[in-house]
C-alpha cells in the first residue's frame, strides 16, 4: 500500500511520528512536504495537493494533519471522488474504512497525542471496506457527489 502524508505549521512534529511509525510497520509513505516547498501555506493547499494525489491514484491513502484535522478533511472532500474523515478515537478510524470507503484520514495534532495517533492510523490502515449494508450509502454519496459537481461545472 502506497500512502501519502502531509501537514500544515500546527502539526510538523506529529507527522514525523506518523511517518516514521507507519515507516517502521513496512508502510510505503511519501511525505509530500508541501511546506518546505511552499513556505507558508495555509492548509486549504496543502489539503487540496494531497487529494489531488488520491485522486489520480498516486496512492491509495492519505493522511493529512492541521491543528484540528477539521480544514484538512473539508478540504479534501472537495476534490472530487475523494472522501475525508477526522478521527480522533480508533472506532470512528476503523468505521471510516469499513462503512465509509474513506481514502484520506485527518488528525489534529492539537487535539489528540503522539500514542494515540499511531494506534488511529494502525486502526484505519488495518481497515478495508465491508460493503454491506454501507454499499448503498456510500453508492448514494458518490452519486450525490457526481450529480453536484455536474451542476456546478
Amino acid at each position: 500500500m502506497r500512502v501519502v502524508i502531509d501537514c500544515d505549521d500546527a502539526a510538523i512534529d506529529l507527522k514525523k511520528v506518523i511517518a516514521a511509525h507507519l515507516e517502521k510497520k513496512g508502510v510505503e509513505v511519501t511525505d509530500l512536504d508541501y511546506l518546505g516547498s511552499h513556505p507558508g501555506a495555509y492548509y486549504p493547499e496543502i489539503g487540496y495537493n494531497l487529494a489531488l494525489k488520491i485522486q489520480d491514484g498516486s496512492f491509495e491513502r492519505g493522511i493529512l494533519i492541521c491543528g484540528t484535522g477539521l480544514g484538512m478533511a473539508m478540504i479534501a472532500n472537495k476534490v472530487r471522488g475523494v472522501y475525508a474523515g477526522v478521527c480522533h478515537d480508533v472506532f470512528s478510524a476503523e468505521r471510516l474504512r469499513k462503512s465509509n470507503d474513506a481514502q484520506v484520514l485527518t488528525m489534529g495534532a492539537r487535539v489528540i497525542g503522539p500514542e494515540l495517533a499511531k494506534t488511529i492510523v494502525s486502526a484505519w490502515l488495518e481497515s478495508e471496506f465491508q460493503g454491506g449494508g454501507s454499499q448503498p450509502k456510500v453508492d448514494q454519496m458518490r452519486a450525490l457527489e457526481k450529480k453536484s459537481f455536474e451542476n456546478n461545472q
